[in-house]
C-alpha cells in the first residue's frame, strides 16, 4: 500500500487526464533521458532534467569557477581573465553533463587527477543540497511549462542519485511527498543482467558519481583497508569502480521502496519497447493497475 494516493488512481483516469505529469527514476543508463527525449520530441511534453537544473542553476558558478581556477594557472589566460577579455562558462546540455561530472571529480592521487578526500566529500555535499533544491523546483516548473509555454504534459528526468537524498520508507519524507503529490513516480526497473552490463560499461569509462556521505566513508575506508594504500596514493578510477558495483546493489532496494511506497514500476525492457508516447501511456496505465 502506498504512503500516499497515486496522482492517477487507475488507468482510466490516467488515460483520460488532460495533463499528464510523471517523474522517472532508476539507475543511470536505463533510459530515463531517452524516454524523456522521446516525449519532448512529440511536442506535447515539457522535459525537466534535474541534472541539468543542478548543473546550471545550483552548481553552475562552482563549475565555471573550477574552469577559471585552471585557466588562472596559464599566464596568457590569466591576463585575459583579469582584464575581462575572455569569458569562461560550462556548456551543459540535457545530453552532455560532462562539466558537472568533471567538477564532482574522483578522490585519490592528485597526479592522476584525484581530489583530496575532504574536497571530494565537500563536492558530494554540494551536489546533495543542489539535487534536493532541483527536485523541489519541479512542481513549480509544471506550472511554468503550462502557463508560459502551453505544454499540457510534464516529464521530470531525475538523476540516478535521487535515492541518496530521500528516505522512501518514511511516510513523512518531505521530498517524496512533494514529488508524489504533483507527479506519478515511475521506477525504470533493471534486472541483474542490466546491472552487470552497467558495471561493464562503467568499467570501460568510469565517471564521478554521487552517494550518501555514510556510503562514501564506508567505501573509502574499505578500499584503503583492502588495498593498503594511502589516501593520496589511491588510483581515482580504481576507487570509483570499487564503489560503483556496491552502489548499484545498495540503490536497488531503495528504488524498490520508492516504487512500492510512492509510485509504480515498469521494467526497463518494457520501457525500451515503447515505440512512442501513446505506447508509453498504455504501458504506464498497466503499471498503475498492477500497483492497485
Amino acid at each position: 500500500m502506498s504512503f500516499a494516493p497515486l496522482l492517477y488512481p487507475d488507468s482510466e483516469s490516467w488515460r483520460a487526464a488532460p495533463r499528464k505529469r510523471i517523474l522517472l527514476f532508476g539507475m543511470s543508463g536505463l533510459g530515463k533521458t531517452h524516454v524523456s527525449n522521446m516525449l519532448r520530441a512529440s511536442g506535447a511534453w515539457f522535459h525537466y532534467s534535474a541534472d541539468y537544473r543542478i548543473g546550471t542553476r545550483y552548481m553552475g558558478e562552482l563549475i565555471s569557477d573550477e574552469f577559471k581556477r585552471a585557466a588562472m594557472k596559464v599566464p596568457r589566460l590569466r591576463e585575459l581573465l583579469m582584464s575581462d577579455s575572455i569569458y569562461i562558462a560550462s556548456n551543459i546540455t540535457f545530453n552532455n553533463l560532462a562539466p558537472l561530472s568533471q567538477y564532482l571529480g574522483k578522490p585519490g592521487d592528485p597526479a592522476k587527477g584525484g581530489l583530496p578526500i575532504g574536497e571530494y566529500r565537500k563536492r558530494q555535499d554540494q551536489h546533495a543540497t543542489a539535487e534536493v533544491a532541483a527536485l523541489l523546483d519541479a512542481p513549480r516548473f509544471i506550472e511554468r511549462a503550462q502557463e508560459l509555454y502551453g505544454y499540457p504534459n510534464f516529464v521530470c528526468d531525475s538523476g540516478g542519485s535521487i535515492c541518496e537524498v530521500v528516505d522512501p520508507d518514511d511516510p513523512e519524507d518531505a521530498l517524496m511527498r512533494a514529488l508524489s503529490d504533483t507527479m506519478l513516480m515511475i521506477w525504470i526497473e533493471g534486472s541483474e543482467n542490466h546491472r552487470q552490463e552497467l558495471i561493464r560499461r562503467f568499467d570501460r569509462a568510469p565517471k564521478p558519481m554521487c552517494y550518501r556521505a555514510e556510503f562514501t566513508t564506508a567505501c573509502w575506508e574499505a578500499f584503503l583497508a583492502e588495498t593498503g594504500v594511502a589516501g593520496d596514493a589511491v588510483d581515482p578510477d580504481a576507487f570509483v569502480r570499487f564503489a560503483y558495483g556496491r552502489a548499484l546493489a545498495a540503490r536497488q532496494p531503495a528504488y524498490a521502496a520508492m516504487a512500492r511506497n510512492w509510485g509504480v514500476s515498469i521494467h526497463a525492457d518494457e520501457m525500451a519497447a515503447a515505440s512512442g508516447p501513446e505506447a508509453l501511456i498504455d504501458l504506464i496505465g498497466r503499471a498503475i493497475d498492477r500497483q492497485r
